[in-house]
């Protein structure tokens, strides 16, 4: 019964995971500028980061890469699920 909880919870995160990295590179592409959100704890005020795609493309089309890169991966997961070998 816990691994069927576990392989819910795991497909429900994955699924949101999915739907905002989708909703950034959608967003990202009409607006033509994405937000590289700032993670760093030692320089948390510091404001996030927003490409533009005119202003700075390379750095614009990286973050649109990773960010649909990621939006595949989350979508794998929701589908494929926890693989265990030997199960």
């Amino acid at each position: 019964m816990h691994f069927f909880i576990y392989e819910v919870g795991y497909r429900m995160v994955a699924l949101a995971a999915c739907i905002y990295c989708g909703r950034r590179v959608w967003y990202g592409a009409v607006e033509r500028k994405i937000t590289m959100y700032n993670t760093d704890w030692w320089d948390w005020w510091t404001p996030d980061l927003v490409f533009q795609r005119d202003a700075m493309p390379i750095r614009y089309w990286m973050t649109m890469v990773m960010a649909a890169g990621g939006t595949v991966l989350c979508f794998l997961a929701t589908i494929l699920g926890y693989y265990q070998p030997g199960t």
